[in-house]
């Protein structure tokens, strides 16, 4: 038996969500070991969506421009009936937060640039061909017993310890069955056949959801020249024939000029599953990705949602690790996570139940319902602009009301009766959900992206004022034991003179397309406390801010008034 130095963290499982929170901890200084049962990275593909949200904790970590070249930008979605007519586009054009909404992506080459960016941290460790077969919690940490099997067929145990688990090894996780949890929802008993190919043999790009009562189908042009399809199946179909190249011909005629002169890359059959953790943490243990959920691939946000709650989890743990939150906050990774993944689940399941429909009456209701619903631009633009899709929308977590500037809990809505609050054009609050990335001029450089410019941890985000004119003394000093930057977003006519005038550990951001200011003018919370995930924790007006600081400091157990030579040193680690 071997015992490994302890580090902060262990991560089981090497896929993306393990990856990409190996990643944000080792980006914020922490010690992180991962433990992957297989003895490489899984190299087929998987996953093909990849959204803009993803793409911003890609960014945030560093890794974007190894990302982007094994992804497809715009990546238009077209359903079409039995006939081939198309009965709902989506085509979202928004760039929110900073990408397009919708990437298509090959899961392999985006694993290997998450796997690779980790060699940058000399505190992050990952060894392959570890099964972890126990786990040891105690008061002070967890020790995972690993069996490692020899080059001479012999094996080894080795012991990890370290103060916090996280099992990412899917949806079998034996991290979330050690922690006795529920895994709630459905699996459906309809198989699918999932072929992909090289050399894409049709060239044309986006996916087409086919609707076919006669066998509903899905054909994807992916980056690489890769192409796939995906066929369900019937009862009496056996995996064996379905999977044989003769099978698959078949199923291909009405889709490829010649299916029998193809490259392929895998045949396989999947089932899907609809599946969500009753709880995301028990003790020093928790789970993120399909160890926590697991959803159709309709709306292709499996791998979209382990890269949430790697966001999510990430800063949380290295708070508690660094002693500016309490232990409690990770309570709130499952309120905050759990709501959004079940909403996700249940549209995939909704859209997939769509799509599979056999029976021609309900067949042709659906046909006519959206023909119908084409005719109304507000309701084709539900679909072609993805506001179907359900954003995340905290209510409890690491935040403060912004009517009542109460802790841990926010509102979806405005209530106060002040004039600003009464006159705005939005009612609806904006603490809870994710901030836009606009782009803004600073003084070294021109047209960044907010993030790219900020940071990575807390940000104090001022519209046109001074954050140290507006914050009292004592408010200033909890922030910066917090580490936060605090930040003066002005016209960028304004620019030069915020900089003369405004305090010189203040960063000054000029708003030069205009986009920040209208941010501003529909919404009466000039001040914004942002989280280092990007969520708004608090939003307010100038004299809330205090009652609002200390809102969101409660809702953390924060450390940060309590000892802040301990917290400002943690600062510096992120």
């Amino acid at each position: 038996m071997n015992s490994i130095p302890s580090s902060e963290v262990l991560i089981i499982g090497a896929g993306p969500a393990g990856l990409m929170l190996a990643n944000i901890l080792g980006m914020y200084g922490r010690s992180v070991t991962v433990l992957e049962a297989r003895d490489e990275l899984i190299d087929y593909p998987r996953g093909v969506g990849l959204d803009d949200e993803s793409l911003r904790t890609i960014q945030t970590v560093g890794l974007v421009d190894t990302v982007l070249p094994h992804t497809a930008p715009q990546h238009i979605m077209r359903l079409v009936n039995g006939s081939g007519k198309t009965i709902m586009i989506n085509n979202p054009q928004t760039r929110e937060f900073g990408w397009d909404r919708k990437h298509a992506f090959i899961q392999p080459e985006v694993d290997k640039a998450l796997y690779a960016g980790l060699a940058q941290y000399p505190n992050i460790n990952v060894h392959f061909g570890h099964l972890v077969e126990d786990v040891i919690e105690d008061a002070a940490g967890v020790t995972a017993i690993a069996r490692v099997t020899n080059a001479d067929g012999t094996e080894t145990e080795h012991r990890f310890s370290a103060q916090y688990l996280v099992g990412c090894e899917g949806g079998k996780s034996p991290t979330r069955k050690r922690m006795g949890v529920s895994f709630e929802g459905d699996s459906p008993s309809t198989r699918w056949l999932v072929v992909d190919v090289d050399n894409d043999p049709l060239g044309t790009p986006n996916v087409f959801l086919g609707a076919d009562p006669k066998r509903p189908y899905v054909s994807i042009g992916l980056p690489h020249a890769v192409r796939r399809w995906e066929f369900m199946l019937h009862d009496h179909e056996d995996e064996s024939v379905v999977t044989s190249k003769e099978w698959v011909a078949e199923m291909l005629k009405d889709h490829v000029p010649d299916p029998h002169n193809l490259s392929y890359i895998r045949r396989r059959v999947f089932t899907h599953h609809g599946r969500v953790a009753g709880s995301f943490r028990k003790g020093r243990q928790l789970i993120a990705g399909d160890a926590a959920h697991l959803m159709p691939v309709w709306m292709g946000q499996g791998w979209n949602s382990g890269m949430r709650d790697a966001t999510n989890l990430g800063w949380k743990l290295t708070s508690v690790l660094t002693g500016t939150a309490g232990e409690d906050i990770l309570d709130t990774y499952t309120s905050e996570r759990k709501d959004h993944a079940k909403a996700m689940v249940d549209l995939s399941m909704t859209l997939g139940s769509v799509i599979k429909i056999t029976n021609p009456l309900a067949v042709a209701a659906r046909d006519a319902a959206s023909s119908v619903l084409n005719l109304f631009p507000s309701a084709k633009s539900y679909f072609s602009d993805m506001r179907f899709k359900p954003m995340p929308r905290y209510t409890a977590g690491v935040l403060a009301d912004p009517t009542t500037q109460a802790s841990g809990t926010a509102a979806a809505k405005l209530t106060s009766k002040l004039i600003p609050v009464k006159t705005a054009n939005r009612k609806v609050s904006p603490v809870g959900v994710q901030f836009p990335q606009p782009r803004v001029n600073s003084q070294l450089d021109e047209n960044l992206l907010l993030d790219d410019v900020i940071g990575n941890w807390w940000t104090v985000l001022v519209w046109g004022n001074d954050p140290k004119d507006v914050l009292p003394a004592h408010s200033i000093k909890a922030l910066e034991a917090l580490g936060a930057k605090l930040v003066a977003l002005v016209p960028e006519t304004q620019r030069e003179w915020a900089q003369e005038h405004m305090s010189e550990d203040v960063l000054v951001l000029g708003d030069h397309t205009g986009a920040v200011k209208k941010w501003f003018d529909e919404r009466p919370t000039p001040m914004i406390f942002l989280r280092p995930d990007r969520f708004v924790a608090g939003a307010c007006l100038h004299q809330h801010g205090p009652a609002t600081l200390q809102a969101i400091l409660d809702s953390m157990g924060s450390a940060a008034d309590h000892s802040p030579s301990k917290a400002q040193d943690s600062a510096l680690a992120v």
